[in-house]
């Protein structure tokens, strides 16, 4: 689909845990068929603001889940700390809602996603990366600039406008709003 990239972070070693996580076994991203179409909308929509749409996860299967967890209790290694979580411990990512132990991705409608600028390809600019569970991802966060905020808003009425609703903790994370599978916590690999 064209305007439309993705880079499955929890299929690498480009993520929070350090390695590719339980369920992922290819940089792919699955979601459910009304997710796709409304995706399409939001693409069309980043577009005329001459954005491209970047999904770095979608559908995340129970186990992925289950690993952060285990994940969470293990000891403190320092590799990914500085840039995922500078100022919280593992087990506070729960406790603040950065990952949940029932995750809305494994429902197959929820996306963490970026804007990417079609005429060069470079990210836009959003001041802070994926997965940066700190205040300064939540939406309206102090200490941002004029530019990133702008990025950000963009991101926002591109995907509020497309149907899914915004998480306050995190200017990457969207959900469906009427997601076809609201109870269903898959797990299936993706492969």
């Amino acid at each position: 689909m064209s305007g439309i990239r993705w880079d499955a972070k929890y299929a690498t070693w480009d993520n929070f845990t350090g390695k590719p996580v339980d369920g992922y076994l290819v940089n792919r991203v699955v979601g459910t068929r009304a997710f796709c179409a409304a995706l399409e909308k939001a693409r069309d929509k980043a577009e005329s603001l001459g954005f491209g749409i970047l999904l770095w996860d979608v559908y995340r299967p129970q186990r992925a889940v289950d690993r952060f967890m285990r994940w969470a209790e293990e000891p403190e290694d320092g590799r990914k700390k500085a840039r995922h979580y500078p100022n919280i411990d593992r087990p506070q990512m729960f406790e603040q809602g950065y990952v949940a132990t029932k995750s809305g991705h494994s429902r197959g409608s929820t996306v963490d996603l970026t804007l990417y600028h079609l005429d060069t390809g470079e990210l836009a600019d959003m001041g802070g990366d994926h997965d940066v569970m700190d205040v300064v991802s939540h939406h309206g966060a102090a200490g941002i600039t004029k530019e990133q905020e702008k990025n950000r808003e963009h991101l926002c009425s591109v995907m509020e406008d497309s149907g899914f609703s915004s998480y306050e903790c995190e200017w990457w994370h969207y959900t469906l709003k009427n997601e076809p599978y609201p109870d269903t916590y898959f797990d299936f690999p993706i492969a």
